[in-house]
C-alpha cells in the first residue's frame, strides 16, 4: 500500500488505504481476438469560459495527449462522439477541429480511428427526412475527407422526423449508399438521451432489432457493424445472435460489457465503449489476456472495471462524461477537472467519492499518489479537510 486515502460519504470523511499502481504492460501487437475502441472526451482550457452556451475553447495538446495514450495502449479511438459532448456542448466548428486534428494525429502514430457522423450542426430541432440525409451527407464528407472512419450516430432529427421504421431504412440507405467505406451505426438508448426514445421506428426492442436487421440486410457491403448502447445485455446478445456474417456487434453497454466481450463460446461483442476511456491500460490488460486464452485472467483484471463503470455511467446516465473527465484529471491526463460548458459540475462531491474509491479497488488510479493528491485538494477547496 502506497498511503491512506480520503473518502466522503454520509457519515463525513473516512479513510482507506490507497493500493498501489497497477503495473500493467502496454501491448507489443495489436489485439487479436477482438476489436476494441475508447470513446475520448475533450478537455477544455482551464482559463476559457466554460459555462453553458459558451462555444467550446478547447485545450489542444491535453485533448490529442489523451488520444495517444489511448492509442498507446492498443486501443482504438472513437472520437467526435457522445462522450465528447456532442450535443451537450461541443459545436459544430469545434467538432470540425476535433475531427481534423484527431485524424492527423492518428496517422502520425498509426492509431485505429473513427468519428461520428450526426446532424447536429442544423440548428432546427423539426426538418424533414431528405433534409435529415443532406445533414448526415455534409457530416460525413468531413469525416472522409479528413481520412478517419466512421460511426454514423443516432440523430435526433431523424427520431423527431421519422414516423416509421421504413422512415430510418429510407434514410439510412440514402446515406450509406454515399459512403466510400463501410461505417459503423450506432443505436443509443433514451438512457444516453431521452430524445432518442423509440429510436429505429419504436419502444419495443425486438421491433427496433428488426428494421437494424433489415437496414444491415439492405447495406451490408457498406455496414462494418452496429455499437449497441441500449444498457441491456440480453437484447444485445439476441441482435447479435441474428447479425449477417461480416457485421460485428460492437458493444457500447457500459453496464455489462465483462460478459458480453467474453462471449458465449459461438459469438462476442467487440468493444465501443466510453467506461475504456476510463480505464484504458486495465482493458488493455484484459485483452491481452484474452488474446492469451485466458479467461479466467481477462475477467480478474475487467470486472472490477465494471463495478467502476456501473457508478460513473449511474442515472442520470448522460452525465457519466463527468466521471470519464474526472479520471482522466486524478490519472494526470489533463491539468484541471474543467469540462466544456461547465459539465464538470453534474455530479456531486459524494458521487465522485465513489467514484474514486472504486477506482482505487479496480487498480485503475495509474498514479495513485497524484490521484489522491489532487482528490484531497478538491476535498480541501470544498471545505472538507482530512
Amino acid at each position: 500500500m502506497t498511503g491512506g486515502l480520503l473518502l466522503l460519504d454520509a457519515r463525513g470523511i473516512r479513510e482507506t488505504a490507497l493500493n498501489e499502481p497497477p503495473g500493467f504492460a502496454r501491448p507489443t501487437s495489436p489485439f487479436a481476438s477482438r476489436v476494441a475502441y475508447a470513446a475520448a472526451h475533450v478537455v477544455p482550457r482551464a482559463a476559457a469560459e466554460n459555462v453553458p452556451g459558451a462555444p467550446a475553447d478547447l485545450d489542444w495538446e491535453a485533448t490529442l495527449g489523451f488520444r495517444r495514450q489511448l492509442w498507446s495502449w492498443g486501443l482504438g479511438v472513437a472520437d467526435a462522439m457522445d462522450t465528447a459532448q456532442r450535443n451537450m456542448g461541443l459545436d459544430w466548428p469545434t467538432t470540425v477541429e476535433l475531427i481534423r486534428r484527431s485524424a492527423a494525429e492518428a496517422r502520425a502514430v498509426g492509431g485505429d480511428l473513427v468519428v461520428g457522423v450526426n446532424t447536429d450542426h442544423v440548428a432546427d430541432e423539426l426538418i424533414p427526412l431528405d433534409a435529415v440525409v443532406r445533414a448526415y451527407l455534409e457530416q460525413l464528407e468531413v469525416a472522409e475527407d479528413a481520412g478517419a472512419g466512421v460511426v454514423l450516430m443516432a440523430s435526433r432529427h431523424l427520431a423527431r422526423a421519422a414516423e416509421s421504421g421504413a422512415d430510418y431504412e429510407r434514410v439510412y440507405r440514402e446515406v450509406l449508399s454515399r459512403a466510400g467505406s463501410p461505417v459503423v451505426l450506432h443505436w443509443l438508448g433514451e438512457a444516453f438521451d431521452a430524445n432518442l426514445r423509440g429510436y429505429f421506428g419504436s419502444r419495443v426492442v425486438p421491433e427496433a432489432s428488426a428494421t437494424v436487421l433489415r437496414i444491415i440486410e439492405e447495406n451490408l457491403p457498406r455496414v462494418r457493424g452496429i455499437k449497441m448502447s441500449l444498457l441491456d445485455a440480453a437484447a444485445e446478445i439476441a441482435l447479435r445472435a441474428r447479425l449477417p456474417e461480416g457485421a460485428r456487434l460492437f458493444t457500447g453497454d457500459d453496464f455489462n460489457y465483462v460478459g458480453l466481450i467474453e462471449g458465449d463460446g459461438d459469438r462476442h461483442s467487440d468493444a465501443l465503449l466510453g467506461a475504456f476511456a476510463a480505464v484504458a491500460p486495465n482493458a488493455s490488460a484484459a485483452l491481452q489476456a484474452l488474446d492469451r486464452g485466458d479467461a479466467a485472467e481477462y475477467r480478474r483484471i475487467l470486472a472490477p472495471t465494471e463495478v467502476l463503470a456501473r457508478q460513473i455511467f449511474a442515472a442520470p446516465t448522460q452525465y457519466y462524461k463527468t466521471g470519464v473527465a474526472f479520471l482522466s484529471w486524478l490519472n494526470g491526463h489533463q491539468p484541471s477537472f474543467t469540462m466544456v460548458g461547465g459539465l464538470h459540475a453534474a455530479r456531486s462531491l459524494t458521487h465522485l467519492s465513489e467514484v474514486v474509491r472504486l477506482a482505487n479497488d479496480a487498480h485503475a488510479l495509474e498514479r495513485p499518489e497524484l490521484a489522491a493528491a489532487r482528490w484531497h485538494g478538491l476535498l480541501d477547496l470544498n471545505g472538507l479537510p482530512g
